[in-house]
């Protein structure tokens, strides 16, 4: 079995060690023998969604989101095909904010991809923290960092997790992230894979079944250390 995974645009959505999302999914496939690579693709390359099975887009600054937005209108059509045909994504902070219709900031509107019914508008202040969140996807907790001075309204769509300690996506209505189809969007960064196991093996197992169908399981991981860390952070911020 073979991966494909695509990193949008890493030379401008690559804050807070993002990168490391994409390094984390490489070696948990690697060790359980699963062939993998990752394309890397810059504002002037073609992207062909067909030969991808996972797409990491990673945070940006505003400034950088507003150089992007105008790529973004290039490959919407596409990206959407992509999404709705089950596609995997995993998108971070600004990528997630893309996900959505726009991201309303004080320099001016940035058009989002449309893939998901939401959208982003800045607040006062930034919300700035360690996260940890309890979704209704895995046993352990997720949790991460987080620093963005959109708040997201996601709508009747369903969120990754309820917050235990931390903003989410408003700072008010006691979420954070998204879900749809085999899309997750969040704010956290750190990166935020490699203390999550179980959401990075969610996204291969997703992307794994979508090309060689839902009979597809994956051999278990000594997730010892990562499970050490994420123990961590959850006891040290859920009083």
């Amino acid at each position: 079995m073979k991966l494909t995974i695509g990193h949008l645009y890493p030379d401008l959505l690559n804050l807070y060690g993002d990168r490391g999302n994409i390094q984390c999914l490489m070696k948990r496939c690697q060790w359980r023998g699963i062939e993998a690579e990752t394309i890397s693709f810059e504002l002037n390359d073609r992207i062909d969604f067909s030969g991808l099975d996972i797409v990491l887009l990673g945070g940006g600054s505003d400034r950088e989101q507003m150089i992007v937005c105008e790529k973004l209108k290039e490959i919407q059509e596409d990206f959407k095909k992509y999404v709705e045909s089950n596609g995997v994504v995993i998108a971070i902070c600004g990528g997630y904010q893309l996900l959505g219709k726009y991201y309303k900031t004080d320099q001016g509107m940035i058009n989002g991809l449309d893939l998901v019914d939401m959208y982003t508008e800045q607040g006062d202040g930034r919300l700035i923290d360690n996260i940890v969140l309890k979704s209704e996807l895995f046993d352990m907790p997720i949790v991460g960092f987080e620093n963005h001075g959109g708040r997201t309204c996601i709508k009747e769509n369903r969120p990754l997790g309820k917050v235990l300690s931390g903003a989410g996506n408003d700072g008010v209505s006691g979420y954070e992230g998204v879900i749809y189809k085999n899309v997750i969007g969040t704010y956290l960064h750190g990166p935020l894979l490699p203390k999550n196991p179980q959401l990075a093996d969610w996204l291969i197992l997703r992307a794994l079944q979508k090309k060689y169908g839902a009979e597809v399981e994956l051999t278990e991981l000594d997730d010892t250390q990562e499970k050490e860390a994420n123990d961590y952070i959850y006891k040290r911020f859920v009083k």
